[in-house]
């Protein structure tokens, strides 16, 4: 299992033909405490950086962009319930949604996380 980074601050872990995605612990500590996810539907397929849900915490709201294109397989549905998971745990109990990849060949051109670390020193 690999973990990968976008520019926009997801993380992606890639299992097999399929990824959970979530946003990082940057993202989180940027937004402060969120209090609403708006989450992809179950069963649609998104291109790579197309917006699929939002982020909102007491200071912002961010689009959560689709780091890889695929079609959605399930929603954390715990995540809708308690939004704070995504400040407390982003890397675990925190994920957004898992996408079924369609283009594999995508996940060379992000970063993983020597380069995410040093990409987000300087965001």
């Amino acid at each position: 299992m690999s973990i990968k980074y976008t520019e926009d601050h997801e993380w992606l872990k890639v299992e097999g033909d399929t990824a959970i995605v979530g946003i990082t612990h940057h993202a989180q500590d940027a937004l402060g405490d969120v209090v609403f996810v708006d989450l992809p539907e179950v069963g649609k397929a998104y291109a790579q950086k197309e917006t699929a849900g939002v982020v909102e915490s007491v200071k912002a709201a961010a689009d959560v962009y689709m780091p890889v294109s695929g079609e959605v397989t399930e929603v954390n549905e715990a995540l809708r319930a308690d939004p704070s998971l995504a400040n407390t745990d982003p890397l675990g109990a925190g994920w957004f949604f898992k996408v079924k990849l369609s283009d594999a060949s995508q996940l060379a051109a992000l970063m993983d996380e020597t380069s995410y670390t040093a990409f987000s020193a300087n965001a």
